[in-house]
């Protein structure tokens, strides 16, 4: 009989993964549980388990008082008696304290000729209602070793997707069997709406939450979280599961649309075309599985404006104004184009201001145009520190940024700079700075005095040859003056 339990704790142990020093400890425990309700039942007794031949003793204490040494208090009061709890009680007021107080013996402490080792047999010593106690403690500490194990395996797994099969759905939760016992739930409000799951079916779901409750670790499952979208492009791009291309950030409205924004790791590798796949075999496969949800799959950008632009997708963006400070961002799309920026119910707009972290302003460019004001002097416009100091047709600074040891963008620099140069050198927005030609003639009269002065009067007809050609410079100028006037 002894060798029997050895054998069945081992085979407990192998079946179920509880420790077998556990599962004996337990059942030391339960015999311990049954000796005290049999009549000879001392105070004091311990049980004690042969691990290797299986054979049952008992060690009670048959002396008239316990050594202070040998007793482990574990949770010591403030004004707990020094005194040593006595053995056998006589139904005082005293005996009733000492009950009160937990504590544990240090066997190794108590002199042996106050041990008493008698050896049992628990089929033949213990009676009935004991077997039956010592049965129930065995198996609700299997339980309790259950739950333990279950909660520790899947505590560590929040986060991971998982496979299971659906037994029922009703009241507003699927129930899930994970296997080995486990079981989660699934709540509508985790799912996506408008599913529905047959008795038996194969899902794939992952763990939002692992609770421990008094009736074991309870398991909360997801399919509408933005994890899932997460694990399921891991699963099926071997490109995101190595870590070559990388999630940057998903915002979801599950069962309607998605966009994920992705950024690669790898020069040459293709984030987008990775995540798509040969015909759109891979996101095809992700679709399926959340039952036809839309995906935008969006390049990440560390430039604001660009990356605001790519999540409107499949909106064109024809300008992005961006308030770096109050991370609010204006984004100007064609006419033909407004609707679909906004999207259903404001679906595509709100999608990419989860997705970017920015506030966005969508206004159709006549209606930016309309709003606008009055373009005026460069020196007029507000322009942002570290800006470009262009000034764009409408009259707005332009919002990309400056090039560091310049003023102006890399695209406006040489623009710029020659308009600047030019209102330098005039000095003035006068007319005559709309007419290169009087320019050019009061250059060739300048030049032509210069060469007056300069020159060696050789001869009289030289110098009258000269002054002629000074004066005709004016007159070529007024009849330009004149032409431009009509």
């Amino acid at each position: 009989m002894s060798r029997e339990i050895i054998e069945a704790v081992q085979m407990l142990e192998r079946e179920k993964g509880i420790s077998g020093e556990d599962l004996l400890t337990a059942l030391e425990e339960a015999l311990l549980a049954a000796y005290k309700k049999t009549p000879e039942a001392v105070p004091f007794a311990k049980v004690e388990i042969d691990r290797t031949k299986g054979t049952f003793q008992i060690h009670q204490f048959v002396g008239e008082e316990l050594p202070m040494e040998a007793i482990i208090l574990k949770d010591e009061p403030e004004d707990i008696a020094t005194e040593a709890p006595a053995p056998a009680g006589d139904g005082t007021a005293d005996d009733e304290d000492d009950d009160e107080i937990d504590f544990d013996i240090d066997w190794t402490q108590v002199p042996m000729s106050d041990i008493e080792t008698i050896p049992v047999n628990p089929s033949d010593n213990f009676g009935r209602i004991a077997a039956q106690t010592a049965k129930q403690v065995i198996l609700q500490r299997i339980r309790e070793a259950e739950r333990s194990i279950m909660y520790d395996e899947y505590i560590g797994r929040v986060g991971d997707m998982i496979n299971g099969t659906v037994q029922s759905q009703e009241r507003g939760v699927t129930v899930v069997e994970l296997g080995r016992g486990a079981e989660a739930i699934l709540p509508n409000s985790e799912g996506i709406p408008g599913e529905r799951f047959d008795h038996g079916a194969r899902i794939k779901a992952v763990i939002l939450e692992v609770r421990n409750g008094t009736k074991g670790p309870q398991i909360v499952l997801s399919r509408g979280s933005e994890e899932m979208i997460r694990r399921l492009f891991e699963l099926e791009v071997p490109e995101v599961g190595d870590g070559l291309v990388v999630i940057k950030g998903v915002a979801r409205e599950p069962g309607y649309r998605s966009k994920i924004a992705v950024e690669s790791n790898q020069q040459g590798v293709d984030p987008v075309g990775a995540c798509v796949g040969p015909r759109g075999s891979r996101v095809r496969m992700v679709v399926s599985e959340l039952r036809g949800e839309k995906i935008d799959i969006i390049p990440w950008n560390d430039e604001p404006a660009r990356f605001i632009a790519k999540a409107l997708s499949p909106a064109r963006v024809k300008e992005v104004l961006v308030d770096d400070e109050a991370r609010q961002a204006t984004v100007i799309v064609p006419d033909d184009n407004l609707a679909l920026a906004i999207g259903r119910e404001g679906q595509n707009a709100r999608l990419a201001a989860r997705l970017t972290g920015w506030r966005i302003d969508i206004r159709s460019a006549d209606e930016y145009d309309a709003n606008a004001p009055a373009g005026g002097d460069e020196g007029d416009a507000e322009v942002g520190e570290g800006k470009c100091h262009a000034i764009l047709k409408t009259g707005k600074p332009c919002p990309n940024q400056a090039v560091e040891g310049d003023q102006f963008c890399s695209l406006h620099e040489g623009w710029v700079q020659e308009e600047h140069t030019g209102e330098d050198a005039d000095g003035a927005d006068d007319a005559g700075a709309d007419a290169p030609a009087d320019a050019s003639e009061t250059d060739a009269d300048a030049s032509a005095e210069i060469e007056t002065d300069a020159a060696p009067a050789e001869s009289d007809d030289a110098a009258v040859a000269i002054e002629v050609e000074a004066e005709a410079a004016p007159v070529g100028a007024a009849e330009a003056d004149t032409g431009a006037d009509d």
